[in-house]
């Protein structure tokens, strides 16, 4: 039909999805049900992992990132998603051990870059996720 709106969401350069700024899992499953082609189901992986790995954990869409925290204590992990791969945000990275491996512009922050067709070490994963969400949060 010429001229309707679609409900898709726009998705930003690098296949981002615009999703509105939200609290709660509903605008992160948003998010995830938007990312595309294969990194869709690599969100929902990692959005279950985090949620078995920190149970009752706080989660929002800000910038067009899903956002994971401890409520009251801020956030300690996020992703996005680029053209070639998502982009695993751990905002005090360099406190993990052992530390993820890609180096932010900030000493605290360490990216981990996952692309398609990699196994998710899941293992390694929850250790740092479980490591990151003691630790304290980022406000933003």
């Amino acid at each position: 039909m010429a001229g309707k709106k679609s409900d898709k969401p726009v998705l930003l350069s690098g296949g981002n999805p615009q999703i509105p700024k939200g609290y709660g899992d509903g605008p992160v499953k948003a998010y995830i049900a938007a990312m595309p082609g294969w990194k869709s189901e690599v969100g929902r992986r990692l959005d279950e992992l985090i949620e078995k790995t920190v149970p009752g954990v706080h989660k929002a869409v800000k910038w067009n990132s899903p956002f994971y925290g401890i409520e009251g204590d801020g956030w300690f992990l996020s992703y996005h998603c680029f053209a070639k791969y998502i982009k695993l945000a751990f905002f005090r990275g360099a406190a993990l051990d052992p530390v993820p491996p890609i180096a932010s512009k900030t000493t605290e922050t360490r990216y981990v870059h996952i692309h398609e067709g990699e196994a998710l070490d899941e293992a390694l994963l929850a250790g740092w996720i479980g490591q990151a969400s003691k630790l304290p949060g980022e406000r933003m």
